[in-house]
């Protein structure tokens, strides 16, 4: 945390202020990355020159003082304004609470993340604490840049992840093909039953996740349709997980897309080229450039065979029409930026690379890994085959 510290303490000079204040419950990756510390409901992280500390419930506190990585850990009825709820409410009293938190620590003003609660920052601006909103999202730039250990998570959740689509890979070898569709064990084999599959693969693997995409024909072509109904033979298919490691909290991201029987001459067109993309953009990723370097690669390689892309066509909605990746850790889509625009390259970075072609009402392919960048080029944490046909 030297490095997160020292960032925030630069930011912090910069503007002017005393501490970095959060106020959210721990499915906010920046207060979990700052604090250390799960909790279904908000809780104050504040840094400061005394460190971390953290503002609790009595119902949290307990389990904060010995599971968070914070320096410090204060409970909230220690100030009177947040026990007497007769004479101020619960809102007003909690704010009065964190101003004399606040103070305890030296603290009138205050840096805030853009997503800091509105109604927060006004009640701390009527009691003379000034609140300025961190338009450079600090944190979010800081836990962009993994460390060793966040590496490791991010790579066993990758794990699991491959485990999720050998079990959806596993489901189609074994698929019989009659007429236009797959068959499994005698029913026809279904997106929602595939996705529970998935499901159920990662469950054994310590993951879970919010949602899953295996879309089949047209239904590939909307990018982040999840798919459903029968599946087809002849037709590709997208498989698109990104769970969690419940342990952990951080990510994987994977895309592979599958054709169970003969792929149409359009679909293998498409696959080829956007292979070509995929290695285009590995080939271009080190420290130093920018995402839109990345991006550009794989532009090159589409719009050269004739397909347009956001860079010729911002309103288009066939061939590429998305970035070409993005980082990945707390949050499944994080910094860095891997499209138009996209910032500088680091070591450490986590992201994806994943190039696609795409026609609305007939289909689409798609192939992701997830690489960690190095001062030199990548390492790639996907270890799993790109073939597209599943005999």
């Amino acid at each position: 945390m030297g490095t997160t510290y020292a960032a925030l303490d630069e930011r912090l000079s910069s503007l002017d202020t005393d501490g970095y204040l959060l106020d959210a419950d721990g499915e906010d990756s920046n207060q979990y990355y700052l604090s250390g510390y799960h909790a279904p409901d908000r809780f104050i992280t504040l840094y400061s020159a005394h460190g971390v500390v953290l503002l609790m419930s009595g119902l949290e506190y307990t389990r904060a003082k010995t599971d968070s990585s914070a320096d410090e850990v204060r409970k909230l009825s220690e100030f009177e304004y947040a026990t007497n709820v007769e004479a101020f409410g619960p809102t007003e009293g909690r704010i009065r609470s964190l101003v004399d938190f606040l103070a305890a620590y030296d603290i009138d003003s205050v840096a805030v993340p853009e997503t800091f609660p509105t109604g927060v920052a006004d009640g701390l601006r009527e009691f003379g604490i000034a609140v300025v909103a961190d338009a450079e999202d600090t944190i979010d730039t800081i836990r962009a840049v993994k460390t060793d250990e966040e590496i490791e998570h991010i790579r066993t959740a990758q794990k699991a992840n491959e485990a999720a689509v050998r079990t959806v890979e596993a489901l189609l070898t074994d698929a019989t093909i009659d007429g236009e569709f797959l068959y499994y064990e005698g029913e026809k084999l279904t997106s929602e039953f595939a996705r529970t599959a998935v499901e159920k693969t990662l469950i054994d693997h310590g993951c879970s996740l919010d949602d899953s995409i295996i879309a089949c024909g047209p239904d590939s072509a909307r990018a982040h349709e999840r798919g459903s109904g029968p599946l087809r033979a002849h037709t590709n298919i997208t498989v698109d997980i990104f769970p969690k490691h419940n342990a952990t909290g951080y990510n994987a991201d994977m895309t592979r897309t599958f054709v169970k029987g003969e792929p149409s001459e359009q679909v293998t067109e498409w696959y080829e080229l956007t292979y070509d993309a995929y290695r285009a953009a590995l080939d271009t990723v080190r420290a130093g450039v920018t995402g839109e370097d990345v991006h550009d690669a794989v532009c090159d390689v589409y719009e050269a065979a004739g397909y347009p892309t956001l860079r010729t066509d911002e309103s288009t909605e066939d061939g590429f029409f998305h970035s070409t990746g993005h980082g990945v850790g707390l949050d499944v889509h994080e910094a860095p930026r891997i499209g138009l625009g996209g910032e500088e390259l680091k070591a450490g970075h986590v992201i994806t690379i994943e190039p696609g072609l795409y026609e609305q009402g007939v289909g689409g392919v798609r192939i992701e890994d997830l690489v960690v960048v190095t001062e030199d080029g990548y390492e790639n944490l996907t270890e799993y085959h790109t073939d597209l046909v599943i005999d």
